[in-house]
């Protein structure tokens, strides 16, 4: 089967998320990027497209016209799909016109700036039939699957709790006054959303939760914060959460808590047994039993399940980490694109779907208005 051809949207040269995507979609070799428009300043779009060795006539200044100049191209030559690296508010409008014209789709995270557009997107895919996967890019760490098999085959017996946390304190002085981008677009909710940590951290800890438990957060009761001066989105949050076979959780999330990094863990408490899986050492998952000492798994280590094992890359012993975690999301959508190439009609979908996307959403959405109604209990 010959590679996959991939535009992108957004991601020029300087940009830490397009370099990510692009690193992870080269990893198991089944996708050439082709095309791309980079950025909204068309000078930097064809720029940056020179920079990566695109040649001129695939380096546009719009994602229009992208989308339209490809669609014009012999079959044997235009891209394939599109991978939207932008912020929020660009990537409905993006993932909405590719679809629309026969492209499938790969969107960063959380899917859209609104709930209405992300209903409104599920509903287009849907429409169109074509592979949309979203990169909740955590969920493609072999002990993550692991987790979530354990769970999905009864070894931790009904889940009764869950913490988890995911605690950053990069916002903890007030950079985006700096000119510093990362910063600058989160903290605005004209590119961000209602939601400030809940969207770009809080979405994550929020589908972890549902990956690995394959249980939905029925209800939620959330305390935010914002604690930078002159923000208007959240930056830190407590919320407590009910899940949908009765289970009770926590949620911690902070971008202004000193001294963090990236600290996303998360722990499952079961009838039977326990997991404990922490992103900073993503390559161990910790599990505790009623009955039975302690036991640690390893990437391609012993008694895996075979979703585990599938996942992992390199022999045991070494450490597989955040591009390899994307690289996951990439391969299992390549794998079906592959697929519907070779007339096949049934799916794997080992990945976020548009879905999870319409989940976050209503996650976001119901915190913020747990939150401004006095940490109520919102139904989701």
């Amino acid at each position: 089967m010959r590679k996959l051809r991939m535009g992108m949207i957004g991601g020029g040269i300087g940009s830490f998320i397009g370099d990510v995507h692009r690193k992870a979609a080269s990893i198991d070799g089944m996708i050439d990027l082709v095309c791309g428009a980079f950025s909204s300043s068309v000078e930097k779009s064809i720029q940056s497209g020179k920079e990566l060795g695109l040649p001129v006539n695939r380096c546009y200044g719009t994602f229009e016209e992208m989308i339209t100049k490809e669609k014009e191209l012999p079959e044997n030559e235009r891209m394939d799909f599109v991978a939207i690296v932008t912020p929020n508010h660009m990537h409905f409008e993006p993932a909405k016109m590719a679809l629309e014209n026969g492209f499938h789709v790969i969107c960063d995270k959380p899917m859209t700036l609104t709930l209405n557009e992300a209903e409104n997107l599920q509903s287009i895919v849907e429409e169109s039939g074509l592979v949309f996967a979203l990169t909740h890019n955590y969920t493609g760490h072999p002990m993550v699957k692991q987790a979530k098999a354990l769970v999905s085959n009864g070894d931790l017996g009904k889940i009764r709790k869950v913490q988890v946390q995911y605690l950053q304190g990069w916002l903890a002085t007030s950079v985006e006054k700096t000119g510093q981008k990362q910063a600058s677009w989160r903290v605005d909710p004209t590119k961000s959303g209602i939601g400030g940590a809940l969207g770009d951290i809080g979405t994550h800890a929020e589908n972890l939760v549902e990956y690995i438990t394959s249980l939905k957060i029925d209800e939620l009761a959330a305390d935010l914060g914002v604690f930078g001066e002159g923000r208007t989105l959240d930056d830190d949050g407590n919320i407590l959460l009910r899940l949908e076979n009765g289970a009770k959780g926590t949620m911690s999330i902070s971008q202004i808590a000193v001294g963090e990094e990236n600290n996303l863990a998360i722990k499952v408490y079961g009838e039977k047994g326990s997991i404990e899986w922490h992103q900073e050492e993503p390559n161990k998952l910790l599990t505790h039993w009623l009955d039975g000492p302690i036991k640690v798994y390893t990437p391609n280590g012993n008694n895996l399940y075979p979703v585990a094992l599938e996942t992992s890359r390199i022999p045991a012993g070494h450490p597989e980490g955040y591009l390899e975690a994307f690289a996951t999301i990439y391969k299992g959508f390549a794998t079906d694109l592959v697929a519907l190439l070779n007339g096949e009609t049934e799916l794997k979908k080992q990945y976020p779907s548009v879905y999870d996307g319409v989940r976050g959403m209503k996650f976001i959405y119901g915190a913020v208005e747990s939150n401004t109604n006095n940490s109520t209990w919102v139904k989701l």
